[in-house]
């Protein structure tokens, strides 16, 4: 923190001092630092456009699978490029509300995709429920995908 005061504290003095070297020099290291910018905020809006058309349906299925991985996931690959990594959590909702009541605990399951899914491709498993808060039954609940990270290939 300090190294940075000082930094931009003796660019501030070089400004002062000598504006006709150290304007040019400003204006370029201005211009590189919004092209990077730029950049960063393009790749970011990128990859929330592929997540976006990424279908992830998440459902209570007992029935399709074993009592210790009950949560059924479905996913579809809707981009043209393939889908390399996939992380998120798991939300459950009461129908109606937005109140979570999926417990956020440190030992709480870590729920991945597949290690590449192709476009237009699908992939499906079984997966375990995420600690509920108590009263509460999975079967009354909708479970939702939240807070997706993921990348895809180029």
């Amino acid at each position: 923190m300090i190294i940075g005061a000082l930094l931009i504290l003796t660019w501030l003095v070089l400004l002062l001092r000598y504006p006709a070297k150290a304007l040019p020099i400003s204006l370029a290291a201005v211009l590189g630092l919004g092209l990077v910018a730029l950049w960063v905020v393009w790749q970011d809006s990128r990859e929330s456009s592929q997540l976006a058309r990424l279908e992830l349906r998440l459902t209570y299925a007992p029935d399709q699978c074993p009592a210790d991985r009950a949560l059924r996931v479905t996913m579809k690959n809707g981009n043209k490029a393939p889908l390399t990594e996939l992380r998120w959590r798991v939300g459950a909702y009461a129908p109606g509300d937005t109140v979570n009541l999926a417990e956020s605990t440190y030992s709480a399951p870590r729920y991945r995709g597949p290690g590449e899914l192709q476009p237009g491709a699908e992939w499906s498993d079984c997966l375990p429920l995420p600690p509920l808060r108590s009263g509460y039954r999975p079967q009354t609940l909708e479970f939702r995908p939240e807070h997706l990270q993921g990348s895809f290939a180029n």
